[in-house]
């Protein structure tokens, strides 16, 4: 197994969650619809479908001849790894649904969202390497892993302490960043890239089978949420995100193309020069108010934090259609991490929010 051409750290951009990698300031859209309650079933890495029995793995490490570009570093591998981490709940229960879990040494950031009950059973094993922010170099290489599945480029940053790309290459270790989160594509991240990477990952981990049905499943549910807005007029929505007295917007990446694919028109567009270097943009009161969106997505750390953006948004914002429509979506930040199987949680939760009735 080896891999070159190490890719460029990324900074995810200020937002109340601890970690920087949980998202951008813009980190809106989705609610918590498990992808269990949609019928797709967990799967061992042979790609045979089991119930409940999720990471049934196990055995020789298969063979493999895999050759992919993953955020400017080439990866190659001749066997599938056997010692994953991931680093952060997203990526973890993609690994574990791609039948992986007994092949989980180490899991990461694990505060920044629960796991479904059945994910977490499969992880027993696994040792918790950190809770509000990436491992350190230390923490990780500790448990001596060979793949290493980051949601963004910033888990690598070696400014931070954390383990880089060439760090664990010398220890043996192949790192693959989200493709959403890559540095090159933060901007112009979309909810496709979740695809690219299961179907990369299906190669990389000899689950290819898993894989499809799981991007089967994906792109049904992404079908059936666009469906709601058939018939409709396409409503404006402004994606925010508040702390404390401070608004900012959203022009870019995953959590722009959310509101696409949910059928919604964004009154910021990634044109605008206030987002030429990031997805994010600290806005004033006035220029929400000039925007006058029908709807507000806006993410939410908490129920603590959701109530605490719907009280700023109505108590200084009773002027915008979308307040005086209550047409305020909240969604939890941490599915707008790219690479997570609750990309398509957050265009349920927005189209439903924006069509449902």
């Amino acid at each position: 197994m080896s891999l070159v051409t190490p890719a460029r750290p990324m900074l995810s951009g200020p937002t109340r969650v601890p970690t920087a990698s949980r998202l951008s300031v813009a980190a809106l859209a989705g609610a918590a619809l498990l992808l269990t309650s949609c019928g797709t079933g967990v799967q061992d890495a042979d790609g045979d479908a089991g119930s409940d029995d999720v990471g049934a793995s196990g055995g020789a490490a298969a063979s493999v001849d895999v050759a992919l570009e993953n955020c400017g570093q080439n990866l190659e591998f001749d066997t599938a790894p056997q010692r994953v981490v991931g680093m952060s709940p997203a990526q973890t229960e993609l690994l574990v649904r791609l039948g992986q879990g007994d092949r989980v040494v180490g899991v990461a950031q694990t505060a920044s969202s629960e796991l479904p009950e059945e994910v977490s059973a499969e992880l027993e094993e696994a040792e918790e390497l950190s809770e509000d922010r990436p491992p350190s170099r230390e923490e990780l290489l500790q448990v001596e892993p060979d793949f290493v599945y980051a949601p963004t480029s910033y888990e690598f940053s070696a400014d931070q302490g954390f383990a880089s790309i060439d760090q664990l290459e010398e220890a043996g270790a192949a790192s693959y960043i989200a493709t959403g989160g890559c540095f090159e594509r933060r901007s112009e991240g979309t909810v496709e890239d979740l695809f690219t990477d299961i179907e990369n990952l299906g190669e990389i981990l000899a689950a290819e089978e898993a894989a499809e049905e799981i991007i089967d499943d994906g792109r049904g549910r992404l079908e059936d949420a666009a469906e709601l807005s058939e018939g409709s007029e396409p409503l404006s929505v402004a994606q925010v995100y508040v702390d404390g007295d401070t608004l900012s917007a959203v022009g870019g990446g995953v959590e722009y193309d959310i509101i696409a694919q949910a059928g919604g028109e964004n009154v910021f567009s990634p044109e605008e020069d206030q987002f030429d270097s990031l997805v994010f943009a600290q806005i004033s009161a006035e220029e929400l108010s000039a925007r006058n969106p029908e709807a507000i997505v806006f993410g939410a750390e908490d129920a603590a934090h959701e109530e605490a953006t719907r009280k700023y948004l109505t108590e200084n914002h009773p002027e915008i259609e979308a307040v005086q429509e209550d047409r305020l979506i909240s969604v939890p930040n941490h599915q707008l991490l790219p690479g997570s199987l609750q990309n398509i949680d957050a265009v349920e939760r927005v189209a439903d929010g924006l069509y449902g009735g």
